[in-house]
């Protein structure tokens, strides 16, 4: 049976950055974030009796079988929990870079996971959808989920998933993407990450933040209160950057736009549009603020990156049939 999802990126507001199980992508943090609308994959998987290896196509492009390490790992779950041996086709879109900290993976695991169980007869529940998309990005575990989505870092397969805070978002938060490289990065999000884990003097008190960052967020995104959630995202991010710069041997995901965007949305700030900046693993930005302050936002950095390297997105959906 053929069967097409679409999911969308997310973007998280407080962070996770490192792994307790490299296998089953179990992180050693929770975290929480905010799927949004303009960034998404759209997946079409099919079990074929007559193929001997599983095929992956993403924009065109034809995958070795040994670059398809972690599709491989989801469609084997697949297969497990539908007791079938068939091996996939499966053809990807990506409606977002990929590899340019813009969370591709997210909306393309979310994707197939749903595509792939879907087309083995499976019907998944939405946390085990999560645990099944997890497998293959960490974060993809959220991305199966619409609007704000926490994610439970448990300590194994089955304590580690994600479910819904908030997925029909009800105020006026937004958030704008700049555009400043949209070239595959030179650091991976999981080599970065383990490199942070293992060497970073400062990861001990990383767990500490984030603990403290869920309880606080929580209670922002519970009180509609943007510019608190803004300040807290903002926070969060520097301390998750922190790690990579203390690192050993140090590396950072930003460059020079990326810190020429962080001083005009606080030059912004000055004037008194409350908006604030998030980074993932790369180097553009990600602006939060009330909706009624976009036209201000975008008037004050498209003479920098130009309006069309300015993408708007709001709360977006989680993965669903097409």
């Amino acid at each position: 049976m053929k069967v097409t999802a679409r999911a969308h990126t997310n973007i998280a507001l407080v962070k996770y950055w490192g792994k307790k199980d490299q296998q089953l992508i179990i992180p050693q943090t929770d975290s929480l974030s905010l799927t949004l609308d303009k960034f998404y994959t759209d997946t079409t998987v099919e079990f074929q009796p007559e193929l001997k290896h599983d095929q992956l196509v993403v924009d065109g492009q034809v995958f070795a079988p040994k670059q398809m390490k972690k599709v491989t790992r989801v469609l084997d779950r697949v297969r497990e929990l539908s007791n079938q041996t068939l091996y996939a086709s499966v053809n990807s879109t990506n409606h977002v870079p990929m590899a340019a900290g813009l969370a591709s993976s997210a909306s393309a695991f979310a994707a197939l996971a749903l595509s792939a169980s879907r087309s083995a007869g499976l019907t998944l529940s939405g946390r085990d959808l999560s645990r099944l998309a997890r497998r293959g990005s960490g974060s993809a575990t959220r991305s199966v989920f619409g609007g704000l989505v926490e994610w439970h870092a448990g300590h194994d397969d089955q304590s580690s998933y994600a479910e819904p805070i908030m997925e029909n978002v009800g105020f006026d938060i937004e958030m704008l993407a700049i555009l400043i490289d949209t070239k595959q990065k030179k650091i991976s999000s999981r080599g970065g990450m383990q490199s942070s884990v293992e060497t970073s003097p400062f990861y001990p008190a990383w767990r500490e933040v984030v603990a403290h960052d869920m309880v606080a967020m929580k209670q922002a995104i519970q009180n509609h209160d943007i510019d608190q959630i803004g300040h807290l995202a903002e926070e969060n991010a520097m301390r998750m950057h922190a790690l990579t710069l203390s690192a050993d041997p140090d590396y950072t995901y930003f460059d020079g736009g990326t810190i020429q965007a962080m001083n005009l949305i606080k030059g912004l700030r000055n004037q008194g549009v409350n908006c604030y900046y998030t980074m993932d693993a790369g180097p553009n930005v990600k602006v939060i603020y009330n909706q009624r302050d976009r036209e201000r936002i975008i008037n004050a950095l498209a003479p920098s990156f130009g309006v069309n390297n300015l993408v708007v997105a709001q709360p977006g959906p989680g993965a669903h049939l097409l």
